[in-house]
């Protein structure tokens, strides 16, 4: 897709900050004409712009209602574990949680790095790149992301519990709208939950909270004043619907369009979907491209994502490190956002052909790609677990753990992992049933 050229935004309305102040310290009249002259010239602008027709055409190959998105999709298993298998699922859980947790925990002081910035922190380490084990040592060691954990928590020697992260908190908030709604939970038993537990959100969730707490019902909050909602928000919180569906991917994509709708819409839906079916896929496959393949056959064949994911699956074989996947994904999608679906997808789809099953190589090979490095190595790290399982994913990653895992949620501050991992299977077995 080629965008249209954008001038430099950022800079420009910086500049008319700036030389606004610096005329006024100089004793320079006639200022204020000027700053409303160009503050009503962007609010036209941005009026125009939501204002455009949007092509029908392409917007019936790409919708938001369920029932329409299932009729475009090709075909697929659907379901294969037509049973709950406990003794296989108990290790494959606590494989996926762990996989997911110790992805994130490795790209999220480094998130957004460009990937000289992060070689350079690597020499200094005195570490291997891509990381084969935590960072020793990272910039800002004190400052606390989200209010609760210090940056040097993620570090390998000062680590105590899985640190917080927003791609953590909303797997645990999956669980627990489970727990709170049982199977059959709708959008808005979403957006309750939501006013329940989340103090503040980020982007598209940002705005789809805040909408809630205007009143705005939960099937509207997503829709309105958001030019987010094609962004990677949702695919974070893919994991607890492949987890509580597992073997059955499209009811892991059910669950996931119930979530994705209250703050997303297109790409933004499909992203949670995929990721879903795809990690529902994984507790039942030994190859975890056999799982991303699986996960295709949940969104519509002609949306922009299954396309993205089909060009990735196509070129990997040529794609054999960080290097060679930031070349091919910054040359495809020049211009779009860098925390946009489709393009932290195929970075997490070639952490997975690049390292199959050897789940240190996936989640490294992820995290040096950079973009949004601690979403798309979750990611990757919760497939591979999930087709692994606990006892396969090497001690290191997860021996600092000590059975904790932080959350910025109301009322929840720590879980333990080996509760998760029980009260997850609880509900997969409710899920199985209904």
């Amino acid at each position: 897709m080629n965008y249209p050229k954008l001038p430099e935004w950022n800079k420009l309305t910086n500049a008319l900050s700036e030389y606004s102040r610096l005329k006024h310290e100089y004793g320079a009249k006639g200022i204020a004409p000027l700053v409303r002259q160009a503050e009503k010239a962007l609010h036209a602008a941005l009026a125009g712009l939501k204002r455009l027709p949007i092509d029908r055409n392409l917007a019936k190959k790409e919708p938001n209602a369920l029932d329409a998105i299932k009729r475009l999709r090709p075909r697929g298993p659907r379901r294969i574990w037509n049973h709950f298998d406990a003794a296989q699922y108990r290790d494959k859980i606590e494989g996926a949680l762990i996989g997911r947790f110790a992805g994130c925990t490795l790209g999220a002081p480094v998130e957004f790095w460009p990937v000289d910035k992060m070689e350079r922190l690597a020499a200094e380490n005195k570490m291997a790149f891509p990381p084969t084990d935590y960072w020793k040592y990272v910039y800002d060691m004190k400052v606390k992301r989200y209010g609760v954990s210090p940056v040097e928590m993620y570090t390998r020697d000062k680590m105590d519990g899985v640190p917080v992260d927003d791609d953590v908190t909303y797997t645990l908030l999956g669980l627990l709208i489970l727990e709170d709604s049982g199977p059959g939970f709708t959008v808005d038993d979403v957006g309750k939950a939501w006013l329940k537990y989340l103090p503040y959100a980020c982007t598209a969730e940002d705005i789809a909270l805040k909408n809630l707490k205007k009143g705005v019902p939960a099937e509207l909050a997503g829709e309105k004043d958001n030019p987010f909602c094609e962004w990677i928000g949702a695919d974070i919180r893919s994991d607890p619907w492949g987890y509580l569906a597992p073997g059955w991917p499209e009811r892991a994509a059910e669950m996931a369009w119930r979530d994705a709708y209250i703050s997303h819409r297109r790409q933004g839906i499909y992203g949670e979907m995929f990721f879903s079916a795809a990690i529902a896929a994984a507790f039942v496959v030994d190859d975890p491209v056999e799982a991303l393949k699986i996960g295709l056959t949940e969104i519509p064949r002609e949306c922009a994502l299954a396309k993205a994911v089909r060009w990735a699956l196509r070129i990997a074989p040529g794609i054999k490190n960080y290097k060679d996947a930031r070349a091919a994904m910054d040359e495809h999608f020049k211009g779009m956002a860098g925390v946009h679906t489709n393009n932290n997808a195929c970075l997490t789809i070639w952490g997975i052909t690049i390292g199959g099953t050897d789940f240190t190589r996936v989640i490294s090979e992820v995290v040096a790609m950079g973009m949004d490095n601690d979403c798309t190595a979750a990611t990757a790290g919760s497939i591979v677990g999930a087709v692994i399982g606990r006892k396969a994913i090497p001690a290191k990653w997860c021996k600092r753990f000590n059975d904790k895992v932080y959350s910025y949620m109301i009322k929840r501050p720590v879980f333990r992992i080996s509760d998760l991992a029980k009260r997850f299977a609880k509900q997969a077995q409710r899920v199985a049933v209904s």
